[in-house]
């Protein structure tokens, strides 16, 4: 490798590396990615002049001078075609880019952020995004999916550079998205409204999304956990037991909380109000005008298409990316005693103490939000959390246009728990010290649900499959409740009650699908020793998982939290546990045992 060699890109969030190239991907000079960012306008401040080479600060260290030129156009040679290789690396890089600069100045607005979107990398990296997903395999209202592009002459390379001229060219409009209802979990006879956008809309917003989630993430506000990179449930749930747990003193802070329920949240976003937030970011007129087209895309149901004047669609890839734009007002509320992003997670802390102590006796707020599940804990008296409850509902009406659903919005006693996101958190006492502690429990209503759907697997309907195929199904349902709840308190005893109800309810399956048969020849059938002292159910081909596979665990309250973006900023890492949630496979794609 030659010693001008430059090292440039990152690695993606939660990807191994080859440890050679942990810093980025190496690049010979003058290829078309190692010329990367210098050939077009600027992103900022300024435009037309050269971007300084120590336009970037190392980490930590504040900017001492204004931003340069950011180039987004790639030379191409011959025909002006992409070739089959496109390095995205370069794209990676800049995202790391554009999330310390939105970072370093709060009141920053980017500009000329459309070459970005329309680049060949971006847009590779977009359709290599999309291929993950099994939504790929979904098509719009035009029929379309991506077998079917990579059937074509040409396959995606072609399908991409057309997409490219379009955008350019300013023809690209946005299609109807085909709505599907689908059944709400634990409420029969009631549906969500689920909005399908073409492939082709579906690769452009993965594309916006990949240029405006790093300059956004720097905005969101720490307590916030809803579809952000690194964060999941789980994060918001320990963060609300680490509040409701007390002090060294035993003192708990907790005396009520608020179950906030805002009405069809995101059928409600104001176009207007949302917009005005985008602006505060975003000058590049052409971004903000595609970001409008989405929202005002027509919505096909029945065969009609309405247009719609609020709302963000649920099913788009940028949907969330804007609802959570739009929801940080909820953030802002509460931000004193929440934390601010960018401030010192001690501040927020110290402001808490002060109202409470010489503030006489002042009430305190403090909001964890996951999208718009969010809930608000109160350190006060009841009077003063229902006087907050009336109060935030006056503020989403007037701030955001949106209503609070005053009968859902309960005001709690944490020592009688509440569900949030799952989970029954609830203050009770501790088997070790018996002071008062946040615990985290699995609710009975979840408990009877995940039953009813096992046994409606194993019915008597069913017993004409045989048991590899209805393994396929039980076993993902089984492997996803586990790496859910397996950290709430008493999840061992909640899973071998599980294991042990499942066992009988497969053997009364055998029972009816063999008649005839005794119970010696069932078991010595379908019975395999999966421990030194146990057995379960299965052929040669696969066993039955168990609930109680792993055991119970503990998750980690982490003040900083890993985006990708701000390890060297902040010190932090990856955190493996954060990508168990319900889907049974990590992130790099292994399944969990």
């Amino acid at each position: 490798m030659k010693k001008s060699a430059r090292i440039i890109g990152q690695i993606p969030h939660g990807v191994k590396s080859d440890p050679k190239a942990v810093k980025g991907i190496l690049l010979e000079p003058g290829t078309c990615a190692a010329a990367s960012l210098g050939k077009a306008k600027a992103i900022g401040d300024r435009g037309g002049t050269a971007r300084s080479p120590h336009s970037s600060p190392r980490a930590g260290k504040p900017p001492t001078r204004r931003r340069g030129t950011v180039g987004t156009e790639c030379k191409q040679e011959g025909d002006g075609k992409p070739s089959a290789s496109v390095n995205t690396g370069v794209i990676l890089d800049m995202q790391s880019k554009l999330y310390r600069w939105s970072r370093s100045d709060r009141n920053k607005v980017f500009s000329d952020l459309f070459n970005l979107v329309c680049d060949r990398r971006t847009l590779k990296l977009a359709w290599k995004y999309l291929c993950r997903n099994q939504g790929s395999r979904t098509p719009g209202i035009d029929g379309v999916t991506r077998q079917k592009i990579e059937e074509r002459r040409g396959g995606a390379t072609e399908f991409l550079e057309r997409l490219r001229e379009d955008l350019r060219s300013g023809r690209y409009v946005p299609q109807p998205v085909r709505q599907k209802l689908i059944p709400k979990p634990g409420k029969p006879g009631q549906f969500r409204p689920l909005g399908i956008p073409t492939l082709r809309d579906r690769l452009v917003q993965m594309a916006l999304k990949i240029i405006l989630e790093p300059i956004f993430e720097a905005d969101f506000f720490p307590a916030s956990y809803g579809f952000r990179r690194g964060r999941s449930t789980l994060d918001a749930l320990a963060r609300i037991q680490r509040h409701m747990t007390p002090n060294w003193k035993g003192r708990g802070y907790v005396t009520a909380v608020i179950e906030g329920d805002i009405k069809a949240c995101f059928d409600n976003v104001d176009h207007h109000r949302l917009m005005e937030r985008v602006r505060s970011r975003i000058g590049d007129p052409k971004v903000l005008r595609l970001i409008r087209a989405f929202l005002r895309a027509g919505i096909m149901a029945e065969g009609q298409v309405r247009h719609p004047v609020a709302g963000t669609p649920q099913g788009g890839i940028i949907s969330p990316l804007l609802a959570n734009i739009y929801l940080t007002a909820i953030d802002e509320r509460y931000g004193r005693w929440t934390g601010r992003p960018g401030e010192p997670t001690d501040r927020a802390r110290n402001a808490r103490s002060n109202d409470r102590r010489r503030g006489g006796g002042r009430p305190t707020f403090y909001a964890v939000r996951y999208a718009d599940d969010f809930v608000v804990l109160v350190n006060g008296t009841l009077d003063d959390a229902e006087r907050e409850r009336k109060a935030l509902a006056s503020f989403l009406r007037e701030e955001l246009h949106m209503e609070l659903s005053m009968e859902k919005t309960l005001v709690t006693d944490p020592r009688k728990g509440f569900q949030f996101l799952g989970y029954r958190v609830v203050v009770e006492s501790s088997k070790r010290t018996r002071l008062p502690v946040g615990k985290l429990r699995i609710p009975k209503p979840k408990l009877q649900m995940l039953r009813d759907r096992l046994r409606s697997m194993t019915t008597m309907s069913t017993i004409g499959q045989d048991l590899d195929a209805l393994l396929k199904r039980l076993n993902p349902i089984i492997a996803g409740w586990r790496n859910y709840y397996r950290y709430a308190t008493g999840a061992t005893k909640d899973f071998a009650q599980l294991d042990w109800w499942l066992w009988h309810r497969l053997r009364r399956w055998f029972v009816k699908k063999h008649p005839k048969a005794t119970a010696h020849e069932i078991r010595r059938r379908y019975a395999r020793r999966d421990r030194p002292n146990s057995w379960t159910w299965g052929t040669d081909q696969g066993t039955l998982r168990r609930f109680s596979e792993g055991g119970q665990a503990r998750y980690i309250c982490r003040a900083k939290i890993s985006n990708g973006w701000n390890d060297e900023l902040d010190g932090t890492s990856f955190y493996p546990e954060v990508a168990r949630p319900i889907s049974g496979f990590t992130w790099l794609g292994d399944k969990l045992r």
